[in-house]
């Protein structure tokens, strides 16, 4: 297993190219496996007037609401042309969540991004996750503020999307249906992932609920990785080594920027110490078969105790629990045998602190 990390810009570029470009180099250079920014227009997913999430109102001040705070963080479509264009320069995944069908069609269609994540907030959205089924060859889906229900239903518009786009047959019945079919279909299955997630910004620790990765994939059956919106990173590395086999947490340039994600994001020196643990924990993890390693064998009779002459014995002699003990003797007997030897005569003479001997 291999552990996928998603270097998250989202919009931590504050709605420039330049900046968005450097986090390409960064995210490259720190060993990431992906990038992963933002698709949308404002005007497609927010409505003028809606108000701010809390840590969006304290860390953007100077946008009265929603709309204007995601207006100023649109990516146009140049632009992520050219961020691709850098991604691949920089041999680096670009990904991207788009958050409306246009903008699922433009990753899709105009340029070819065919692996697409589905952010938490759109889980709900069947619609987009139908259409997402149907357009991206892999779905990653977020599942914060949701319950097993929900992320239930959210995978039924993908896989009808996955097996039959067609809007006038979408009802309970065949959404129903291809749940079923996708339950049974490993080719489906692969190419749908969870993330399990904690919406708010920072997460509370207390909250995270790292056991749940374990109980979406043995709900689901699918691959199922942990989307960190904690502060630092033992979240991350504690959801490898719970069995997560993506990782996704933002990153940015300067913690100190203005715009809603900054100050719960890494910036690119601790983003590359996530990327170490998490490389160094996945050595750790094995393939859950309890074996003697190499390096243990050579320790083996060093480590171990074996039966031991505990005082003079005479040949003839029978084996009792006041002669014989057991010690590291750097081999003999396994202390197993023990009450078969009780049964026995020494065939010879020992002195104290010999090997037994069969």
């Amino acid at each position: 297993m291999s552990i996928f990390i998603i270097a998250e810009a989202g919009v931590n570029h504050n709605g420039s190219l330049e900046r968005a470009l450097k986090m390409v180099k960064v995210a490259s250079d720190s060993g990431a496996n992906s990038i992963k920014f933002q698709s949308f227009k404002a005007s497609r997913i927010v409505t003028m007037n809606v108000k701010k999430a809390q840590y969006q109102k304290f860390n953007t001040k100077k946008f009265k609401n929603q709309y204007d705070m995601i207006k100023s963080l649109e990516l146009t479509p140049k632009m992520h042309e050219k961020i691709i264009n850098e991604c691949c320069k920089q041999k680096i995944e670009f990904l991207s969540t788009p958050f409306d069908i246009e903008s699922l069609i433009m990753l899709t269609n105009d340029f070819g991004i065919k692996k697409i994540k589905i952010s938490s907030g759109d889980i709900t959205n069947a619609p987009l996750l139908v259409n997402t089924g149907y357009f991206a060859d892999e779905i990653i889906l977020s599942t914060g503020m949701s319950n097993l229900n929900d992320i239930k239903n959210g995978l039924k518009a993908i896989s009808f999307g996955i097996m039959d786009y067609q809007y006038e047959k979408c009802n309970s019945k065949s959404l129903n249906e291809a749940f079923l079919e996708m339950k049974n279909n490993e080719l489906i299955r692969k190419k749908i992932k969870l993330l399990h997630c904690t919406t708010e910004y920072p997460a509370p620790l207390n909250e995270l609920n790292l056991k749940a990765i374990k109980t979406l994939k043995k709900k689901f059956n699918l691959k199922v990785g942990y989307s960190d919106h904690t502060l630092g990173i033992n979240a991350s590395i504690g959801a490898v080594a719970l069995g997560a086999e993506i990782i996704e947490k933002h990153f940015t340039l300067n913690k100190s920027l203005k715009g809603p994600d900054h100050k719960s994001s890494l910036n690119p020196k601790e983003f590359c110490s996530l990327v170490k643990g998490i490389k160094e924990v996945e050595k750790t993890l094995g393939n859950g078969e309890k074996k003697i390693s190499p390096s243990e064998k050579k320790n083996i009779n060093i480590a171990r105790k074996f039966i031991v002459a505990s005082k003079p014995i005479v040949k003839g002699e029978k084996f009792s629990r006041d002669n014989i003990t057991f010690k590291r003797s750097g081999g003999g007997i396994s202390p197993f045998e023990f009450w078969n030897l009780l049964k026995c005569k020494a065939k010879k003479n020992y002195k104290y602190e010999d090997i037994i001997d069969k």
